[in-house]
């Protein structure tokens, strides 16, 4: 009994430790035993918690965030980055975070300040490691950026750290053990498993608390290193107003799906009787076993006034959404002419898989990290494809141009999230839709990509200088080769960068000469 009570105290410790920083601060990167989910595992953690850290402000802030690496434990990776996600970094191309693509990795007993404003963004983004598959042993947690002039802030009363939802996939296994699957949602950072190994199931879960007549403005953000969830408040409906960081014309919906780095801000009335009500996320059933036995794949959201226990809700979804109802909230048409094809730049993006040797490529070519960042072999002159590494796996793109990329989907390991750092993007043509919208389209930085049969077009404006990733946020399928890279308006990055700090340069030196994590390259 005493040992599981320590369990559950250890698993616990992201609630008594949680702490809110930004826009300036330190984020120590270290190994600690948790047991979010009763099972206790070695773990890699900002802050000492999961999720990690809050990081908080305001539109236009600029957000000095120290980066230090105390990682030590050799069954993990111990070199990192921190990428965060959604935020375009304009002219800090440096601080944006992908190993081998900004930046070399940070070594143990280092450090790095990420030093970037985010000028005319504000909304829901999130920050994880960027270094092989190191966020999935966790490493990752909310950022977001709250908007003095938000055009929604009349129609919700509470908007702060208790309506931050966040959505993971936990494994029992360390990243470098290769886990088949995830085996527990964590909701807030607590569930319940479907694993064998952990016999206990009333280890606690997430608690949401509302009070009845508010309006909540409750921040969903998808963690996930692989699974994407089916999101759903038992007897609550909710209204869309953002995605990733982009506001949206209000949508009524009561469920959505979130896709691994996808984010929604939605507005919920507590309007029903006081009691506990089911917060369910369902994954998709073949990535991660679906299914709410045992309180798995679920919080509580508890009213003010309801008793402590757990909820005996029911309900069926009537209004789940659908996307190609989302649209931009400023009637803003993507950039090029209205027909398929009618871009400056226009880019097939097609998938494969290849079971011989379990690798993706993107247009015949699987993408693997170069020895050189290719934010340093621009730097240093090479501008053109044929001098940057790696071969294949880079795409210029001319500066003020549009740019379309028809991506077809691909049913082996998908449905594919696709992330594009730099950049948010217009949907012009949802997967599961024929229709294309040329008018007021959502506007975001990840998408489903769906299956064999499906095909996704975005489009958007080079005006951000720099090599950007663009990658499947499948974190495992990154490693196994799904991503390529935008070199855009490469003769025009290092004028368009502002100066780069010394300590940029001595990142890969450092990591050259004690790079920890040979073993597992």
């Amino acid at each position: 009994m005493l040992g599981n009570l320590l369990v559950f105290a250890v698993g616990l410790s992201w609630i008594v430790n949680a702490v809110t920083i930004g826009p300036t601060g330190r984020l120590v990167i270290n190994n600690k035993r948790i047991a979010p989910d009763g099972f206790l595992r070695p773990s890699t953690l900002a802050g000492d918690t999961f999720p990690g850290p809050v990081i908080v402000g305001k539109k236009g802030d600029r957000f000095s965030i120290n980066v230090t690496n105390h990682l030590t434990d050799p069954s993990m990776y111990r070199a990192t980055t921190v990428h965060w996600h959604g935020v375009f970094q304009n002219g800090t191309n440096w601080a944006d975070g992908g190993a081998m693509v900004s930046q070399c990795p940070i070594v143990q007993n280092s450090s790095f300040l990420y030093d970037f404003q985010v000028f005319d963004q504000a909304g829901t983004f999130w920050y994880h490691s960027h270094y092989s598959v190191q966020y999935c042993d966790g490493l990752r947690g909310a950022f977001i950026v709250y908007d003095p002039q938000d055009p929604y802030k009349h129609l919700y009363d509470v908007d702060d750290e208790s309506t931050i939802i966040t959505l993971a996939d936990w494994y029992h296994l360390v990243t470098v053990q290769h886990p088949a699957q995830p085996v527990t949602t964590l909701i807030n950072g607590l569930g319940r498993t479907s694993a064998m190994d952990v016999n206990n199931t009333s280890t606690p879960l997430a608690v949401v608390n509302v009070t009845k007549g508010k309006r909540y403005r409750f921040r969903i953000i998808g963690l996930s290193c692989d699974s994407p969830y089916n999101f759903t408040i038992h007897h609550h409906n909710f209204t869309i107003i953002e995605t990733d960081g982009e506001y949206t014309t209000p949508l009524d919906v009561d469920s959505l799906w979130v896709y691994a780095g996808q984010r929604y801000s939605v507005i919920m009335n507590a309007d029903q009787p006081i009691n506990n009500y089911w917060i369910r996320a369902d994954p998709l059933s073949t990535r991660q076993k679906a299914g709410f036995d045992s309180g798995r794949n679920s919080a509580i959201l508890r009213y003010a006034g309801a008793p402590t226990e757990e909820p005996t809700t029911h309900a069926i979804s009537k209004h789940p959404l659908n996307e190609v109802d989302l649209h931009n909230r400023n009637q803003k048409k993507p950039p090029g002419e209205p027909r398929l094809g009618g871009a400056d730049i226009v880019i097939p993006i097609r998938q494969r898989y290849h079971d011989n040797n379990q690798t993706f490529d993107i247009n015949n070519v699987t993408f693997r990290p170069p020895t050189v960042p290719v934010l340093l072999q621009i730097l240093n002159g090479a501008f053109d494809i044929d001098h940057l590494m790696p071969k294949g796996s880079i795409y210029k793109l001319k500066a003020n141009s549009s740019v379309e990329l028809q991506i077809y989907g691909l049913s082996r390991g998908g449905p594919h999230p696709y992330h594009l750092h730099g950049h948010a993007f217009y949907v012009v043509k949802e997967p599961y839709s024929n229709m294309f919208n040329w008018v007021n389209p959502v506007y975001r930085d990840t998408i489903n990509t769906g299956l064999d049969s499906n095909l996704t077009v975005i489009r958007f404006f080079t005006d951000n200088s720099g090599p950007w990733f663009l990658h499947c946020h499948i974190d495992w399928h990154i490693d196994m080769g799904l991503g390529i890279v935008f070199a855009e308006d490469p003769e025009g990055t290092k004028a368009h960068n502002k100066p780069i700090p010394p300590a940029f340069d001595k990142l890969c030196p450092d990591y050259e000469a004690h790079n920890p994590d040979k073993a597992y390259e």
